[in-house]
């Protein structure tokens, strides 16, 4: 697998945003092509230390070829976060943490992964292809209801129920098995504009971020990650679409600022600060430069924000 076909967004400003320490300890939730990875050692000396997960076997492959001690390779779910805390021992000791969500350009350009509506292989689109069922047994296996709030929830997909329809109409004559037989599919019910995109992307985006449960993964590794960070930790996240971005939002405002508590209530200021603490501090939200998105058009649609662990 070449990854040169991979290009990490926005690399060097999140680095930068991890103010690394030279012997510090780091988490790359999401390795992917190793492009985070791979520069967090180049700012590390040799006590520092960076762990790398990554549900993606493939991934893991990659990973293994990089041969350095101070590397730490993690075969699966960053949700899991607590059980790989407790297995280093590095509990209070992780000074930054950089998820890269949403989907690889290797995932993408490999037809027997499945996760491509323009390359034509098994409808598949499992991060870890041992886990889980695949799109193809999802869907065949669903109601058109149950298809059209998938599309309709984790896709934005306005055209929902109209697919969800052609779907079910199409798979009682014969099973969906390819990724063009279903971008196919999509395509016969969304005109495409010019210049617009793809009329399957959100639908195959709905599909695989159901499929792996992308959105749930993050929900419960935000719930569980700031009683494992050193202070002054940065928290540092890419995400590439509405769905995780509020996510990710909604976690640094809420434990950033002090609730409001509603007048009449017999509660002092003072108490207040000592009832809510705030956790982190919000440092920054980045997009992409022209250039970047000119180079990468991955890039376009991505946003970095950055936080800082204060408690």
């Amino acid at each position: 697998m070449n990854t040169l076909l991979h290009k990490t967004v926005m690399l060097e400003e999140s680095i930068q945003a991890l103010k690394i320490k030279k012997n510090g300890i780091y988490i790359d939730c999401t390795f992917g092509a190793g492009g985070h990875s791979l520069k967090i050692l180049k700012n590390l000396n040799k006590d520092g230390k960076l762990y790398a997960i990554d549900r993606d076997p493939y991934a893991i492959n990659i990973a293994k070829k990089i041969l350095d001690h101070r590397l730490q390779i993690i075969h699966g779910n960053f949700s899991d976060i607590d059980i790989f805390v407790k297995k280093y021992n590095i509990n209070k000791k992780i000074d930054g943490i950089i998820l890269d969500l949403g989907v690889s350009s290797m995932q993408l350009m490999f037809k027997d992964r499945g996760f491509s509506f323009k390359l034509d292989g098994p409808l598949d689109m499992r991060m870890n292809p041992t886990e889980g069922i695949s799109a193809t047994t999802w869907i065949n296996s669903s109601t058109k209801k149950e298809i059209a709030y998938v599309l309709k929830t984790f896709g934005e997909e306005k055209f929902a129920n109209k697919i969800a329809a052609i779907i079910e109409k199409k798979k009682k004559n014969q099973p969906i098995t390819t990724t063009l037989e279903l971008s196919k599919i999509i395509q016969s019910v969304i005109f495409k504009k010019k210049k617009r995109q793809h009329p399957a992307t959100k639908s195959f985006q709905a599909i695989r971020i159901f499929i792996n449960q992308e959105l749930y993964a993050i929900k419960i590794f935000l719930q569980k990650i700031l009683k494992f960070l050193n202070k002054n930790a940065r928290i540092v996240v890419i995400s590439f679409h509405s769905l995780e971005d509020r996510i990710i939002k909604q976690f640094m405002v809420q434990n950033s600022c002090i609730p409001h508590i509603p007048n009449g209530i017999p509660i002092s200021e003072k108490n207040i600060k000592l009832l809510y603490q705030k956790n982190i501090k919000i440092v920054d939200r980045i997009f992409p430069t022209t250039k970047e998105i000119i180079d990468n058009p991955k890039s376009r649609s991505a946003i970095l924000r950055i936080a800082e662990y204060i408690q």
